[in-house]
């Protein structure tokens, strides 16, 4: 083991102290770690337990990425870590037609200007995203956020050394070796136990494949997600968002988002799924990025984002 340090370059503008937030969601994520100055990760990397911590340099308008990299050194290593980093930080995205087609919007500007540099993250495999999914169901974000500390503490003897300083996120091996028992005792419920095995068993039985949905539209996607055991529509539009980076998906059945999208628009009652689609129908192909705008908002009203990370 060794470790070095390399620069990636995201795309202006860039922050990585909102696009981080829009990753992690809650600061009690042991998963996505944000000390104000640096993000850090535990990854698995062919089986190869990884921690990464990136911190940005420059400006918001001429970005580096400084990423220090604890793990074997090589180019196929570095390769690996600078792909998956720039599809979790959406780095390369360009966000150029999204800020121009908000500017002419008298609602969205001043909320985009707010958080100018904001990028859309992405989980780093449609499985993460799903696990994520499937733990949140029905509950608040911050009791979906402990039950997957719990999970991915619990599983942390088999990913990451003891000495390291965070857990990584379990891989379908790691979740598969639980038991429908010890996830109840996690405070997982016995229907959300059963989806969690079934998945990762299933991708290691090899009788569900994640890969290809790439090459498929996202209702064709959405419906290939809904065949699993345990996904309904807001876990599969979740994950075409944050796995998938499917930035034209707003997902509509999200409560939590609906609710801060309808105070937003000013409108006394709840969005359903319909009326979810018809407001966000005007920001086409960008209503994720409203969706990310608005989850940023909300941290930042609530105080979960301190001060401090929302200077530019």
């Amino acid at each position: 083991m060794g470790s070095f340090t390399f620069v990636l370059k995201p795309k202006p503008p860039f922050r990585l102290d909102l696009t981080v937030w829009a990753l992690r969601r809650r600061a009690r994520n042991v998963i996505d770690q944000w000390d104000g100055t640096t993000y850090r990760r535990a990854l698995v990397i062919n089986n190869t337990p990884l921690e990464i911590a990136v911190r940005q340099a420059g400006s918001m308008d001429h970005p580096d990425l400084i990423t220090a990299l604890n793990g074997p050194p090589g180019p196929i290593v570095r390769t690996k870590v600078s792909h998956l980093l720039t599809q979790m930080l959406g780095l390369g995205i360009d966000l150029v037609p999204f800020y121009r087609k908000a500017k002419h919007d008298r609602r969205l500007a001043p909320l985009v200007e707010e958080f100018r540099g904001l990028k859309p993250p992405r989980f780093p495999s449609v499985f993460e995203a799903l696990v994520n999914g499937v733990a949140c169901q029905q509950l608040s974000l911050t009791v979906g956020i402990e039950l997957l500390n719990r999970m991915a503490r619990e599983c942390a003897r088999a990913i990451i050394p003891s000495e390291a300083s965070q857990p990584a996120f379990p891989t379908p091996e790691n979740l598969a070796h639980l038991n429908a028992h010890r996830l109840r005792h996690l405070g997982f419920s016995y229907g959300k136990a059963r989806a969690l095995l079934g998945l990762s068993r299933g991708i290691l039985k090899g009788d569900i494949h994640l890969e290809g949905l790439d090459d498929i539209d996202n209702n064709g996607a959405v419906r290939r997600l809904m065949n699993l055991h345990g996904v309904g529509r807001w876990t599969a539009e979740y994950a075409l968002l944050r796995a998938l980076g499917r930035i034209d998906v707003f997902p509509g059945d999200d409560v939590g988002a609906g609710n801060r999208l309808a105070r937003w628009l000013g409108h006394k009652d709840p969005l359903d799924y319909p009326g979810v689609r018809r407001a966000v129908q005007r920001w086409r192909p960008y209503a994720g990025m409203v969706y990310f705008h608005l989850l940023i908002a909300g941290l930042a009203e609530s105080g979960e984002i301190c001060s401090p990370a929302l200077r530019a």
